[in-house]
């Protein structure tokens, strides 16, 4: 499938023309009788509130949740597909030897599994590593590239899928940790389920370190949640990078992945709805990897998600309002961006207006419906039975830190969104640290 190339001047432009909406709709409010000021935010979080809550309480069956693992014979050997397991690594010196043990002891016919990892121009000692893993592990193939290669993570991977000729690729991230039976559970379920791609709940290994690492781990429980609420009810799934299974021919027919996004697997989210490929998600058995530990590495991985996050609904709104998508996914991705991207903005640019005219913000029951449905989501997401890291139970306490942590996209959003209207694009692959504790 082929997708329009967006150029500098319509991401900007197209910028500029969120941010003027959402400044409309902030002022909207304030331009009405004051007896009725109030009444737009309310209608708005009451349709939306009345659609997320729906999706956070959606449920299946408990075949839906997770994968067991099936005995297995060799007719069942002979029958699974060929799989290439695939990761883009630059400066992953604490990780990679940890990485590649793992990944040598997946449970997968051997004739059947390919494992490829890109070092993209690492300027640690991961390129050398490397070598040497390859001498004890000789199946494991290394990939290197330049610094300067270009494209990003996205470039990396699609140079690496031009010598890998597997039927699905299992991308993981250099800290990922799994069960070696991963795949034996992930790509039955796949192809039992009809899906074309496949996303593993992420877990956190770290959340008992510090407060933000514990509010990271039930934002990745909510997360869970809201997707195969999104996914049981007939609305949209997204990738989260880590831990993710796709159908090699139906990545093709997306074009492989995006070197002009920041965010890989947002992006090829949007590619895989507009060709209508149906994206599964699985709770049990997940992916694991580590969480920022520092407000400073927060900042820079959010901003990135937001950005890219942003982005693709400007470079790919045409296709999104066509006809290649329903109406239910339609008034899914509506919702999700009204509460992901459209609130953050209308609150700022309301909390601005209040102060120039020294009155009380308006939006706030926008903000507080958004807030609620988040809270149940965690609740919910951690009282659930997980393999893998233990989820913080949801004490009163936990969940009133991890609403407060839900504050910093109101900041990330509207500074990424300025930032985007204002700046040039520059595509920086800002790696996430992992320490491999």
């Amino acid at each position: 499938m082929a997708f329009a190339a967006v150029n500098e001047g319509n991401r900007r432009y197209k910028t500029v023309l969120f941010l003027s909406c959402c400044f409309v709709v902030g002022l909207i409010p304030y331009l009405i009788p004051s007896s009725i000021r109030l009444l737009p935010a309310i209608l708005i979080a009451l349709f939306l509130g009345i659609y997320a809550i729906g999706i956070v309480l959606k449920q299946k069956d408990q075949r839906f949740y997770e994968s067991q693992l099936m005995p297995f014979d060799e007719d069942d050997y002979a029958s699974l597909p060929s799989v290439d397991v695939l990761i883009s690594a630059r400066d992953e010196e604490n990780v990679v030897d940890r990485l590649v043990k793992r990944l040598m002891n997946i449970r997968y016919p051997k004739d059947k599994l390919t494992i490829m990892i890109v070092d993209d121009g690492s300027k640690d000692k991961t390129a050398v590593l490397l070598i040497q893993l390859k001498k004890s592990f000789p199946d494991l193939k290394v990939l290197n590239r330049s610094r300067s290669s270009g494209g990003g993570k996205s470039g990396a991977l699609n140079e690496a899928l031009s010598q890998l000729r597997g039927d699905w690729v299992f991308i993981l991230d250099a800290d990922a940790q799994f069960d070696v039976d991963i795949l034996l559970r992930l790509v039955p379920f796949a192809r039992q389920h009809g899906w074309s791609a496949v996303q593993l709940r992420k877990s956190v290994t770290n959340a008992k370190n510090n407060l933000l690492t514990l509010c990271q781990s039930m934002e990745m429980a909510m997360d869970a949640v809201i997707q195969q609420g999104r996914l049981f009810s007939g609305g949209v799934v997204e990738l989260r990078g880590n831990g993710q299974l796709l159908n090699r021919n139906m990545l093709n027919n997306c074009g492989g992945f995006n070197e002009d996004t920041v965010t890989d697997d947002l992006d090829l989210s949007f590619r895989l709805l507009i060709a209508g490929a149906n994206v599964g998600l699985l709770w049990n058995p997940p992916i694991q990897e580590e969480a920022v530990e520092t407000i400073s590495s927060l900042w820079l991985q959010r901003n990135r998600w937001a950005e890219g996050g942003l982005q693709r609904f400007f470079d790919y709104f045409p296709f999104l309002i066509s006809t290649k998508i329903n109406f239910i996914k339609k008034l899914d991705l509506f919702c999700f961006f009204s509460l992901q991207y459209v609130l953050p903005i209308v609150s700022f640019f309301d909390l601005i207006i209040a102060f120039l005219k020294s009155s009380m913000p308006l939006y706030w029951p926008f903000s507080l419906i958004a807030f609620t449905v988040s809270g149940v989501a965690y609740f919910r997401g951690c009282r659930r039975k997980v393999e893998g890291p233990e989820l913080p139970s949801p004490r009163f306490f936990r969940l009133v830190a991890a609403v407060i942590y839900l504050v910093h996209w109101f900041i990330v959003i509207p500074w990424v969104s300025i930032k985007m209207a204002l700046m040039p694009k520059v595509l920086v692959w800002s790696k996430t640290n992992h320490s491999g504790a």
